[in-house]
């Protein structure tokens, strides 16, 4: 008897080409999955205590930095998800290449889980972005508002940055982790996993869910599939 594929099985299928594909582009017989993801966290956690210990007598308005700062991460992760990372831009196109191609290749709402822990490449940024999100974003500004508001601000921000990017990575991570793993099952993990999930229906990358971490800017802005479409 003939064996009649499914949409299921041909999607399958598709992803296990698209991750051939991608680890003959981006393998290295180098790569460890595990020190990549140790490096991401001890570099972020070694960040956000030397800035921590930087605090000096902090007052209640200062303190207001951190929600600020968080908001303000959660903004720039909606619109540089929902912008650049979907929708192919002159100066960015490796960042649209990645994401939409690759990524949401290698991961689909049918198939979103590890196979193995070399597959940890195609979810953690490289450690160099990193560096980059350090030397280009969060210490220029961390500069500006230490000489023109105060240090506590500046080690705040610097602080809270670090930690929403760090944040942001290991939520990233445990929603393509089995969701019956120890980390899948955390009591706050579900709905956040499901959000992003949907989010790699391909029908639906480009218009709805936008945030990795949590939904405030998708639901600030209507974008959160509410199931109708």
């Amino acid at each position: 008897m003939t064996r009649r594929y499914g949409k299921g099985d041909m999607q399958l299928q598709t992803v296990k080409q698209a991750r051939a594909a991608f680890h003959e582009r981006h393998a290295s017989k180098f790569y460890s999955g595990p020190l990549h993801l140790a490096t991401t966290v001890s570099i972020s956690l070694l960040v956000a205590l030397s800035s921590a210990m930087m605090l000096e007598k902090v007052s209640p308005l200062e303190w207001a930095t951190v929600p600020l700062t968080f908001l303000y991460a959660n903004i720039s992760e909606y619109l540089g998800h929902r912008g650049p990372m979907h929708h192919k831009t002159k100066f960015l196109g490796e960042v649209f290449k990645r994401h939409s191609i690759e990524h949401h290749s290698f991961f689909t709402d049918e198939a979103a889980t590890f196979d193995s822990s070399q597959d940890y490449k195609a979810v953690l940024f490289p450690p160099v972005l990193l560096a980059f999100f350090l030397g280009c974003f969060a210490m220029p500004v961390g500069a500006i508002l230490y000489y023109f508001v105060s240090p506590n601000v500046c080690f705040l921000f610097v602080l809270t940055a670090i930690l929403y990017f760090l944040n942001y990575e290991l939520l990233h991570f445990f929603y393509h982790m089995n969701p019956q793993s120890r980390a899948g099952r955390l009591p706050f993990m579900s709905g956040l996993r499901k959000h992003h999930i949907t989010h790699h229906n391909k029908s639906l990358m480009t218009s709805y869910n936008f945030n990795i971490t949590y939904p405030i800017c998708d639901r600030i802005f209507g974008t959160v599939y509410n199931g109708t479409d």
